[in-house]
């Protein structure tokens, strides 16, 4: 019942609603319970007695309690839907709410398929035991309650007779519900599996595809279906043996009830009536005995269903305001990490040491090999995840102090990842201020160089993105991203190698647009390429976590480090053809009798012919 009681903020608002659910079905079994004791009265005092001018009002009267029961029983019914969709309304949003709270390092681990099992499939099956297996284990006990009532009204002896056969139907009912319970867990953990595999694979079909491994991820899903039919199979096996054998032991109960009952109506201790009524009666407890397993089957999964439920409200926020944070209000964009080291939860040491200080308006680049820690560096500022170490600074101030809503309003980020959302550009773009107006939108747009693709679809601006963005070129959703972020007017911007995605002349073409945005903002550049970064104010250079390299482009080229070696590796082949474009033009300057001064004009025409003309100046 533990799962019921952390549950009850759930349900608990409605209990007026569950109150009349549960008066309407105690008088729907009350009501009901009369009708074996209308059969005796017609056997008795109409069959046997020969009182046939009661036949009439006792038949109507039958009627009208099946008439009444009935209305009784849909309001039973009703009610406990309403009870049940209302506390599930409330369950799901908090769900929603809780899992947009839940910081980076949540969804580090979690999978997306097993998080829509639960806020899915757990969450209706919670929603049915709620709307009627709670209603049907009330009915259960109140219907037990009282037809025993009724038996020993009738013959205690006859009674005692049949209660002889319950412990064994109660212990059958107990064994049932202990091996049933972990069946089911292990059932529900298996359908998160094959909905995660299932998720996985449409969301990388294009990645399957391309690397034709269509037969191994069909043999995946085939392993994961495999293993669900079995622990299903094994469920059921649990199931198939507990109904015959409560079937076989309600039979024993009728045979020993007309045998000892039998008895007493050949001795006159009992009439054909009341043998009649007392056996109906028996009806009323074997029926539902033989259905206590079906009702502990549900109870057991909505339990099961609850933890898992549980699992994602008790998950800690993690990333949380401070109990006396303040609202920044307007920031400068001033950034300062202090002494800065972040260790993942995993263990994993993604920041050692870190001290940076970047003006408000400045624009820093930032370079690395992957896994340096570039992302990670940049996402402290916003707090998608906190320091272990040191602290980072806004304007003066350590962003665990301020509110978290109002510092992520004011930055804005580019991730390299691309994710639009399953409605039109128009939407995507006004994302983070949906009061934009279209002119707003269109000049953002405009500013992220997307505005003249977007006039080119079918619908304009109203075209709707496929999921995740598809049906879009990895350079357009970039720039739609762009815009989004152009459009939140921010005081610290995050690019994240934003412009990975895009070809040479797009990438020219949003970084001027982009020197708009930043004036006047604070910017931080997560880049592999040289010339995207280049012009900043200053440059940075991570390797395992740690700032091995800080300057100007040309300070940091004069050292001969690490960025001289990766602007080697960029330009050792752009080198290369400006020499040979040289060689020739000199060779064919040499044939036409030129001069030097000739020469070397037409080495330079040369040159630029043969390569792109923002290649060829110095990077």
């Amino acid at each position: 019942m533990d799962v019921f009681r952390r549950l009850k903020a759930y349900y608990w608002p409605f209990r007026r609603i569950a109150v009349l659910a549960v008066v309407s079905g105690i008088l729907m079994t009350a009501v009901g319970l009369v009708r074996p004791l209308l059969l005796q009265w017609i056997i008795d005092r109409v069959l046997i007695a020969g009182h046939y001018h009661e036949l009439s009002w006792l038949a109507l009267s039958v009627i009208l309690v099946s008439l009444v029961r009935g209305g009784f029983q849909f309001a039973r019914s009703y009610l406990g839907h309403v009870f049940g969709s209302n506390s599930v309304y409330l369950l799901r949003n908090r769900l929603y709410q809780k899992l947009q709270s839940l910081s980076f390092s949540y969804y580090d681990r979690a999978k997306t398929g097993d998080l829509m099992s639960r806020l899915a499939g757990d969450v209706e099956i919670f929603r049915q035991f709620l709307a009627f297996g709670f209603l049907h284990l009330v009915d259960f006990f109140l219907l037990f309650s009282l037809t025993l009532a009724l038996m020993l009204y009738l013959d205690w002896q006859l009674t005692l007779t049949v209660l002889a056969m319950m412990p064994l139907l109660a212990f059958l009912a107990l064994r049932f519900h202990f091996k049933v319970r972990p069946a089911f867990t292990a059932l529900r953990e298996s359908l998160s599996e094959m909905s995660t595999t299932v998720q996985e694979n449409i969301t990388g079909v294009r990645t399957v595809k391309s690397f034709a491994r269509e037969p191994q991820q069909i043999a995946l899903f085939g392993a994961r279906v495999r293993a669900y039919l079995e622990r299903h199979m094994a469920a059921t096996s649990i199931w198939s043996r507990y109904f015959p054998t409560m079937e076989l032991m309600g039979n024993i109960g009728v045979l020993l009830l007309l045998w000892v009952g039998g008895r007493r109506v050949m001795s006159g201790a009992l009439s054909i009536g009341e043998l009649t009524a007392f056996f109906s009666y028996i009806w009323y407890l074997v029926v539902p005995l033989q259905q206590l397993g079906y009702h502990i089957n549900n109870l057991t999964q909505s339990v099961a269903s609850g933890q898992r439920i549980l699992e994602i409200l008790d998950t800690p926020r993690g990333i949380r305001d401070a109990p006396d944070a303040v609202d920044p209000g307007r920031i400068e964009g001033h950034v300062r990490f202090e002494n800065v080291s972040l260790t993942y939860d995993d263990g994993t040491v993604a920041l050692r040491d870190i001290t940076l200080d970047v003006p408000a308006g400045s624009v820093v680049g930032i370079l690395g090999p992957t896994g340096a820690g570039k992302t990670s560096l940049v996402s402290l500022i916003p707090r998608f995840y906190d320091a272990t170490e040191g602290r980072v600074l806004v304007d003066g101030r350590d962003v665990r102090w301020l509110k978290l809503e109002a510092l992520r309003r004011q930055v804005a980020v580019v991730f390299q990842e691309t994710f639009l959302f399953s409605t039109s550009i128009r939407e995507n773009i006004a994302f983070g201020r949906r009061e934009a107006s279209m002119e707003e939108i269109v000049a953002a747009a405009r500013m992220a160089q997307a505005h003249e693709f977007i006039e080119e679809l079918p619908d304009g601006y109203d075209t709707l993105v496929g999921e995740r963005g598809l049906g879009l070129s990895g350079g357009q959703k970039q720039r739609i991203a762009i815009a989004r972020a152009i459009l939140a007017d921010p005081r610290i911007v995050i690019l994240d190698d934003a412009t990975a995605s895009v070809d040479m002349e797009t990438e020219h073409a949003i970084q001027q647009a982009l020197k708009q945005l930043m004036k006047g903002r604070t910017t931080f550049i997560i880049a592999h390429r040289i010339s995207s970064v280049k012009d900043a104010d200053q440059i940075i250079v991570l390797d395992e976590g740690r700032i091995v390299e800080r300057g100007t482009h040309e300070e940091l080229l004069a050292l001969g480090g690490h960025y001289k070696r990766i602007y080697d590796v960029q330009f050792r082949d752009l080198e290369s053809v400006r020499r040979e474009a040289g060689a020739r033009a000199g060779q064919s300057g040499g044939a036409a009798g030129q001069d030097g001064a000739g020469r070397r004009g037409g080495t330079g025409t040369a040159a630029k012919s043969a390569l792109d003309p923002r290649e060829v100046a110095e990077p």
